[in-house]
């Protein structure tokens, strides 16, 4: 049962929280130990607590998880962890999570709670309505770029110490959207017709107007991430490092993230893509490492 409750947590979505360190990243803060150990221990209190979410929505969507044909071997869905037993276990990670949270401070931890309570929201009605669904996915992780601020926020003791540009913001939010979308796609196509029986919202989507939102959405993430890296604020915070030399990742990331979906039918799970594919995964760690030259870059 502990491993049951072990495997409900989806520990390989904790992937998603990564975004956290973009406060420490791009705020150039990433290199002093002293925040990088905050960043990584915000990190697992929020992985924690999104967990618990999980759990709590594994509770809530047990009867249509069933119908889906690879939902229906979650440990909730299958029965192999009883519903009795899942929900103290949720309580209990949000309750970790956030106290974890808060812990490392007051800002971090309305953030958090923030995070929480959007995803509960979505979980009970925002995932049921076209086209909000998908926009709730987005904004969730534009609350988590903005939690690894207002934990750096917290560790320095001063709100003004810490900004994120609200270009990164955007990216964010662009991206997240992009892959909230593929992953519709990928679950309307794999369904069909049981679509609208897993998920109201879901049956009101088309292909076509999914594909259309996708080549919106795919040009809205490459421009806004291309403007942030020469934004004038950027240049300066940057102090003259060619932060644009970027780019190019971001792009193929993008490009091969569509031609999984579309040539390989693959895209209902990016997180499972991240740590699977290997093109994607070197492409990220390159792009991991291009940033972090960058920031050792001379200034000029």
């Amino acid at each position: 049962m502990i491993r049951d409750v072990i495997r409900s947590m989806r520990i390989p979505q904790w992937t998603k929280n990564l975004v956290l360190f973009a406060g420490a990243v791009f705020t150039l803060k990433v290199l002093d130990p002293h925040y990088a150990l905050s960043a990584v221990l915000g990190f697992l209190a929020f992985s924690l607590a999104t967990s618990g979410v999980y759990l709590l929505n594994d509770v809530l969507d047990v009867e249509r998880d069933r119908l889906h044909p690879q939902k229906r071997g979650r440990p909730v869905a299958s029965g192999h962890l009883p519903v009795a037993v899942a929900v103290p276990a949720a309580i209990l990670l949000l309750a970790a999570g956030i106290a974890g949270c808060f812990a490392l401070g007051p800002r971090f931890g309305m953030s958090a709670v923030g995070y929480v309570a959007l995803t509960i929201t979505y979980s009970l009605a925002l995932k049921h309505v076209v086209l909000l669904d998908v926009l709730a996915i987005a904004v969730g992780f534009v609350i988590r770029a903005a939690a690894g601020v207002e934990l750096l926020r917290d560790r320095l003791g001063s709100a003004a110490a810490v900004e994120l540009s609200p270009w990164l913001l955007v990216c964010a939010f662009f991206l997240a959207l992009f892959l909230a979308i593929g992953k519709r796609r990928h679950e309307l196509a794999m369904l069909e017709g049981d679509a609208a029986r897993h998920r109201v919202a879901l049956g009101r989507y088309t292909l076509r107007l999914l594909d259309q939102l996708v080549s919106v959405v795919t040009s809205a993430t490459v421009l806004a991430y291309s403007i942030y890296t020469i934004a004038p604020e950027t240049v300066a915070k940057f102090h003259g490092r060619p932060l644009f030399v970027t780019i190019p990742f971001v792009l193929y990331g993008i490009f091969r993230y569509l031609y999984l979906m579309y040539a390989e039918e693959k895209g209902g799970n990016p997180t499972e893509l991240l740590l699977t594919d290997r093109a994607t995964l070197i492409n990220v760690l390159l792009w991991c490492g291009v940033v972090i030259l960058v920031l050792a870059w001379p200034e000029g």
